[in-house]
């Protein structure tokens, strides 16, 4: 209500958001009974289904009201808008699709379970902006300024371009001083992503609950009386291959007890068919120390197979070694998400805005904007003054897959503010031929928008702070900071400010490149719905091909 000033248009949004949670929430059980779902998928769904449902309720309500400002009738406005504005938000919402997509290449089950949801979530969110949203504008179209809010606004003139005086002002600023702004920008994100380059891997555990809680207080007591290995303790299975003797495992417990670093190991207990035996040993380190993850390894390259002989197979198991298991497996396979990620999305702009420019620098900014995210992430992980603001009070490592799920959520959202700003700018620079007045108008026609759209987004993942489950907590940061940096400091500083430096080069397309890739004409046919041309045009949308 504060951005458009008018409850009707402040209700197309929710009403659309609304529309398509409801419908993918209805889905999701059933895709839970088709394939694993992680029990937090919904959660994710949720944040994603509300946030770009309202973005792109946004774009579209914004582009509707400007084409009403310019003298189209509602029915024409509808059509006028989803021909523009509609197509960014299709190109937006693959985007999203193709960095949920890139969560197969990680190779684990409830990471795919959790990209479906995700990219069934926003199918819906897309399908509702261009069938549920035009058909509520069928009904309220004419009355969409109705039950207006008293607050001060500045009417456009006659022929003048609806957009914010002060956001005008602030893309002339961003043109005059655009070396500073581009220093400043990029000096500032890799200020916030340095605090990643210290931070540690693993999963929390009750250790790291808020002081005073029933959990925390047990982990602490045994910690204290027993060791801090205690609470992690490695379970190991020794076997027998058939033909093996029975003494060929005897020197296990032994060799165990010699080895620096294991506080004790408890008698061995046979299985039932006598040719197995199942042993605890404790650490004297605690479950997230590296120390412990240093004896896992020791204990399955030199250890376990100097104290059996052949025949012998020696599992080294329990819930520290999965984790450190899970943590290394996760790590090893970012650079394949990382990887396909960047490049299909740089396809998919390179296709939809016909740049190299445009499509590598989109890559570089998101890239750029997601490493200062994981900085204010691991700023808040170690506990101190920021960490007991979301309480988190003591050091806590960060689970693996926390990244991985980030990235490719925080990719596509960083794409779409891509979208939603370049493909202003383009429509501009096709329409008059100059760069920098395309940057410049195309900058403040949807910074209002893009800034309404993240605080709102910021909103929806700040409401996940709050929640006792550490991770979705760290997610919620994770990404309510990334959009509140790339919608600001990134889309409305940076990106302006490297494409004036840049020039004429934003557009440029290798002439054999430009005949092989195909028009999505991302920027629509604004030359259809000028007042003159709507007035001879048909009736009929078919006028835009």
């Amino acid at each position: 209500m504060i951005t458009f000033g008018s409850v009707v248009a402040a209700g197309l949004p929710m009403l659309t958001a609304l529309g398509g949670l409801a419908v993918s929430s209805a889905l999701l059980p059933v895709l839970a009974a088709i394939m694993p779902v992680p029990d937090w998928s919904t959660s994710l769904a949720a944040m994603l289904g509300i946030g770009v449902g309202i973005d792109y309720a946004l774009l579209l309500v914004t582009r509707f009201r400007e084409w009403r400002a310019e003298g189209l009738e509602p029915e024409a406005a509808t059509v006028a808008a989803l021909d523009t504005a509609g197509r960014a938000v299709v190109v937006a919402g693959m985007t999203v699709v193709v960095s949920m997509l890139g969560l197969f290449a990680m190779g684990l089950s409830f990471m795919r379970g959790a990209a479906v949801s995700a990219i069934l979530s926003v199918f819906i969110v897309i399908a509702a902006s261009a069938t549920l949203f035009p058909a509520l504008l069928g009904y309220l179209g004419r009355h969409i300024e109705r039950l207006r809010l008293p607050l001060p606004q500045r009417r456009a003139a006659q022929g003048e371009s609806p957009v914010g005086v002060g956001w005008l002002r602030w893309s002339r600023l961003v043109e005059r001083h655009r070396v500073l702004g581009a220093l400043t920008g990029v000096v500032v994100l890799l200020a916030l992503a340095a605090p990643f380059l210290g931070v540690r891997f693993g999963f929390p555990d009750a250790g790291n609950d808020p002081a005073g809680r029933s959990n925390r207080l047990a982990y602490d007591t045994v910690a204290a009386g027993f060791g801090p290995g205690s609470n992690g303790p490695l379970v190991l299975v020794a076997e027998l291959a058939p033909g093996t003797p029975a003494d060929a495992m005897a020197s296990l417990p032994t060799a165990l007890k010699a080895v620096p670093g294991v506080t004790a190991v408890t008698p061995p207990v046979p299985g039932a068919d006598g040719r197995s035996l199942l042993l605890t040993v404790v650490p004297d380190s605690g479950p997230q120390s590296s120390a412990t993850k240093t004896l896992v390894r020791d204990l399955r390259d030199h250890v376990i197979p100097a104290a059996v002989g052949p025949g012998v197979r020696v599992h080294v198991g329990g819930a520290t070694a999965s984790a450190i298991d899970s943590t290394d497996n996760i790590s090893r396979r970012i650079p394949l998400l990382v990887g396909g990620v960047v490049t299909v999305s740089m396809l998919l702009l390179l296709v939809a805005f016909r740049s190299l420019a445009v499509a590598l620098k989109a890559a570089v900014m998101n890239l750029l904007s997601v490493g200062a995210a994981y900085g204010v992430v691991a700023l808040v992980l170690e506990g101190g003054t920021a960490g007991r603001l979301i309480g988190i009070d003591s050091p806590t490592p960060l689970p693996a897959f926390v990244p991985v799920l980030t990235f490719a959520v925080l990719f596509g959202l960083s794409m779409d503010y891509e979208v939603f700003l370049v493909s202003r700018m383009r429509e501009a620079w096709l329409r008059t031929g100059d760069n920098a007045e395309s940057i410049v108008s195309g900058l403040a026609g949807t910074a209002r928008v893009i800034t309404a759209a993240a605080a709102i987004m910021v909103a929806v993942f700040a409401a996940f702070v709050p929640a006792p489950d550490l991770p979705i907590k760290v997610i919620g940061v994770g990404m309510g900071s990334a959009i509140l940096i790339d919608a600001t400091l990134v889309r409305l500083l940076l990106v302006p400010a490297v494409m004036h430096l840049l020039g004429r080069g934003n557009w440029w397309l290798p002439t054999w490149l430009d005949r092989r890739l195909p028009h999505l004409h991302v920027e629509g046919h604004t030359e259809f719905y000028q007042p003159a041309a709507a007035a001879e045009a048909p009736r009929s949308p078919t006028v835009v091909g």
